[in-house]
């Protein structure tokens, strides 16, 4: 029912335009950043090593496929990474505050 969004920008500040938009648009109902991460990997068949960031945001499970879409219209990267991994278990409470804020606008409709 939930999901955890593991998501590398080019920089803190590309996070915070998208974790913002993302949690403004009640996508997610939580964004965290990690700001200076070393990332190592393979691109157009060079072995590239830069300085990331982490963005990490929690959400419904119904809607990862409208975060893959939304992060893609933001996102600087060619071929960003993003991956949601289920959340099978946590904070009964937390998990119930993550889901209000998330619908909080339908419940006003």
């Amino acid at each position: 029912m939930f999901a955890l969004i593991y998501i590398t920008t080019s920089s803190k500040e590309e996070s915070t335009l998208i974790g913002n938009k993302l949690v403004s648009d009640r996508l997610v109902g939580c964004a965290n950043i990690i700001s200076d991460i070393k990332s190592f990997y393979w691109w157009h068949g060079n072995l590239e090593e830069d300085n990331e960031s982490l963005l990490l945001v929690k959400s419904l499970l119904s809607n990862v496929d409208n975060i893959v879409k939304r992060v893609k219209e933001l996102h600087s990267y060619e071929n960003p990474c993003i991956v949601a991994l289920p959340i099978i278990n946590g904070s009964k409470e937390y998990l119930t505050w993550l889901k209000e804020e998330i619908e909080f606008e339908k419940k006003i409709e």
